[in-house]
């Protein structure tokens, strides 16, 4: 794969998703304003290796020239090109977001459910839980328990947070980490000395997020849909990330789209990692879309692919 252009780097967790290697992958720097220049480099780089993809990374408007290069590429040497747009949703299953938030164009398409949609959400949300209560309230008294012998204190963990429409409700969650800790840091770091080991274990495997069924009956929440964030760092978030609100067109959920395919967030760039995957899923919310999210929840809760 030909990368042409560094609007968009790839992290590792994606280069594993993609299966792709160092040697996979060969750069084109953006910027070359030749495009002689840009077609030699491409040329150069298909002799290394064996490409089939060329991936349109460019900030720039592309040349004319190199555009029918491209396409007589495709019938030549059966190379196809695509913009990183395209790229990301098509094999990430991920929103483009421009860094400079110079353009609302990836905006377009992302809007709140439809009245059928949403009252399929809430047919599953019933569905889900009623299967969720029938086989977790065991779970959910050992994990009260183990609270109360590991970190003396309130079982529950409420917190104010941001909802469907920017409104503001209290969610539930086992509480993780012990009170009246002095350490105090917005964001949940590797080796947390705030978490006790039980509520390490709860984190990992999403049990915390259990009680949060009671909003779900509230119609405050999904059992699937973007992550309910703290409403002080939303307000951090959209003073970074203007368009950061986007994602509360919809209800959040215990899991979603996000949660299962990115580790917990640890600072900014994280939340717009995030946000790319909560805008995919909002993007194309569907039946089957909500059963892979399913599916890779319970790979998570049983250890396999785990993040």
């Amino acid at each position: 794969m030909i990368i042409l252009g560094e609007k968009y780097k790839f992290h590792k967790l994606e280069k594993s998703k993609l299966g792709i290697s160092k040697s996979d992958i060969h750069y084109i720097k953006d910027g070359l304003k030749d495009p002689d220049d840009t077609i030699k480099n491409i040329k150069k780089n298909l002799s290394l290796s064996k490409h089939n993809t060329i991936v349109l990374n460019m900030h720039s408007k592309i040349h004319p020239s190199v555009i029918t290069y491209l396409t007589n590429l495709q019938f030549e040497k059966h190379i196809s090109f695509c913009t990183i747009e395209h790229f990301l949703e098509t094999r990430l299953q991920k929103c483009y977001i421009p860094e400079q938030n110079d353009s609302l164009d990836f905006l377009s398409n992302i809007k709140p459910y439809s009245a059928w949609q949403y009252f399929q959400k809430r047919c599953i949300d019933y569905f889900g839980l009623f299967w969720l209560l029938f086989f977790a309230w065991p779970v959910m008294i050992i994990a009260a328990l183990k609270i109360r012998v590991q970190s003396p204190g309130k079982i529950l963990f409420r917190q104010s947070r941001v909802g469907k429409n920017n409104q503001k409700f209290e969610c539930v969650k086992f509480r993780s980490m012990h009170e009246n800790t002095e350490f105090f840091n917005h964001y949940t770091q590797e080796d947390d000395p705030r978490i006790f080991p039980w509520g390490d274990f709860m984190r990992k495997t999403r049990i915390d997020e259990l009680p949060q069924i009671w909003n779900i009956i509230k119609g405050e929440m999904h059992l699937i849909g973007p992550r309910t964030e703290w409403d002080e760092l939303v307000d951090n978030y959209e003073k970074q990330i203007p368009y950061y609100h986007e994602r509360h067109l919809v209800a959040p959920g215990i899991t979603g789209w996000a949660q299962v395919n990115y580790p917990y967030g640890a600072n900014l760039e994280d939340a717009r990692q995030k946000l790319m995957y909560d805008l995919y899923y909002i993007k194309y919310w569907n039946i089957w879309l909500e059963l892979k999210t399913v599916w890779k929840t319970a790979m998570v809760v049983i250890g396999k692919n785990g993040l």
